[in-house]
């Protein structure tokens, strides 16, 4: 599973604290052509500054409005954890 490679591949590893992102259970809500409502669970792995292994979890919801053919993101929101860890 890729959530355990991060782990793996990561835990004796000395580059840049690297972070892998999973987007799990996500929901597309249309509205009408040129809106949608997304929600989702974020979880975040990265290895610590002590080298230990962590994840986090938070819930997102995200709104994409449709201006002049392209998708922007209009509004933002995240419950829980922060996606990238304080030092």
């Amino acid at each position: 599973m890729d959530f355990h490679r991060f782990y793996f591949e990561n835990a004796l590893s000395k580059n840049n604290k690297p972070i892998h992102t999973i987007i799990l259970n996500p929901h597309v809500h249309l509205v009408g052509d040129d809106a949608a409502c997304i929600a989702y669970i974020r979880l975040t792995q990265y290895m610590d500054g002590s080298g230990m292994p962590k994840t986090t979890q938070s819930e997102e919801t995200r709104v994409w409005h449709r201006r002049d053919g392209k998708w922007q993101n209009v509004h933002f929101h995240r419950s829980g954890s922060r996606t990238v860890p304080i030092k």
